[in-house]
């Protein structure tokens, strides 16, 4: 049954090839003896060229009109053009299936797949040169439509039903990269020198309900994500554009999800002034158990228990109880200025450790979606064993998975002010 099924896919790729090749054959190309130049000036026509494309359905053969500009020196073709060929030698199909297949795996594997469910062969290296320069080319083109909505040039419209609450979770994670890209970096190993460069990833989700215990549920195939490795000023043009796309000006209210980064309150304060600010749960938790692990040797037994006690008053978002706890606990001198920087955390955040209120408004507490899109579209892809990475070349490969994660709802309408809008 394999063998005749992969005959018969066989012979119909060929023949569906055979057939786009002369479809295509119908028109040579010619546009006359002269065409516009992108310099300005003037091609002249000079011969019909041949051009050999990969497209899903196996490579053709190209036949068209060639033109030559004498004042730039360079050629086109301007049916290569109309086809979306210019400069490339795969199809803008057989791109695309190379575009999600590099950004979901390794290039090799990616390569593999093509030739296993596609019956199409190319090298590892046109695999990844494909992938890589789309994936930029979305980069790019997601950075200048976000430029342009902070500008003001541009006004996306959001969905047509107001969203009843927008979420927007923010975090950052290590990729490993090429010496190259780290030099003169401090970092966190032995030598003192960073080995890896941070992504910010940032997710944009809706919840309109909540489950039989009361807990909040993210709005189904609601997440869209935004990834860069610039800092910290474009990612949050990229967030904002992103989440205006989203319809966050007429979301009935907005939540912004992160850890105690000061980073991430700063963008929040900028770009969302209005939003409710969370410091996600279990990385207070986290913060509590290293203040724990800290005063416990001089608690000695009643350690476990003074624990306890900060544990049940951070889940009740009672943070002023929690730091005169710790502030009149009497420790070695050496050890004042351990505990003013751990109580410092949550003094810092304690408007956003009101877990008691939050849970009662339905509310989530956590950041874990933004957490599970650090490790599953950027860990997944760019952090498997033995990877370095360029910062062009993760880009390239990464952006997309972000980009197509998620389905995009919104379709493109018109704008009154006469404006390009992006939704």
């Amino acid at each position: 049954m394999a063998a005749l099924e992969l005959a018969i896919r066989t012979a119909m790729t060929n023949l569906g090839g055979s057939l786009l090749e002369r479809l295509l054959a119908a028109d040579s190309g010619y546009r006359g003896p002269r065409v516009a130049c992108g310099c300005g000036q003037k091609a002249e026509f000079v011969a019909y060229r041949t051009k050999l494309v990969d497209t899903v359905l196996g490579p053709i053969v190209l036949n068209r009109a060639y033109y030559h500009c004498t004042t730039c020196g360079h050629g086109l073709a301007p049916k290569d053009t109309e086809l979306g060929l210019a400069g490339a030698s795969l199809s803008p199909g057989l791109r695309a299936m190379v575009a999600h297949v590099g950004a979901a795996a390794p290039f090799a594997k990616a390569t593999g797949l093509l030739t296993e469910l596609a019956g199409v062969e190319l090298t590892t290296k046109r695999v990844e040169r494909s992938a890589e320069a789309d994936g930029l080319a979305i980069a790019v083109a997601t950075a200048d439509e976000a430029a342009s909505v902070v500008a003001g040039k541009v006004v996306p419209l959001g969905p047509v039903e107001p969203v009843d609450r927008l979420y927007i979770a923010l975090d950052g994670t290590g990729v490993p990269t090429v010496p190259a890209e780290t030099e003169g970096r401090a970092g966190k190993a032995a030598d003192g020198r960073a080995h890896t460069r941070e992504v910010k990833l940032g997710v944009v989700f809706s919840q309109t309900s909540l489950d039989e215990l009361g807990r909040p549920v993210r709005d189904a195939h609601s997440s869209t994500y935004v990834a860069t490795f610039e800092p910290a000023h474009s990612f949050g043009a990229l967030l904002y554009a992103e989440a205006c796309r989203r319809g966050v000006a007429h979301a009935r209210q907005v939540i912004v999800l992160g850890d105690g980064a000061p980073w991430i309150w700063k963008l929040a304060d900028l770009h969302f002034p209005s939003a409710t600010q969370v410091v996600d749960f279990y990385h207070a938790r986290e913060h509590l158990y290293a203040l724990g692990a800290l005063v416990a040797p001089d608690l000695g037994e009643d350690s476990g228990a003074w624990l306890n006690e900060r544990l049940a008053e951070l889940a009740h978002g009672d943070i002023p109880a929690l730091l005169a706890a710790a502030r009149k606990l009497a420790l070695p001198e050496a050890k004042t200025i351990e505990l003013d920087k751990a109580i410092g955390y949550f003094a810092t955040n304690a408007e956003r450790m009101r877990y008691a209120q939050f849970r009662s408004l339905g509310h989530f507490i956590g950041s874990g979606v933004v957490e599970a899109g650090c490790k599953s579209l950027i860990g997944a892809r760019l952090k498997l064993s033995g990877m370095r990475w360029t910062i062009s070349g993760a880009s390239g490969s990464g952006s997309r998975e972000a980009r197509v994660s998620s389905p995009v709802p919104f379709p493109l309408r018109p704008h009154p002010t006469g404006h390009r809008v992006f939704l």
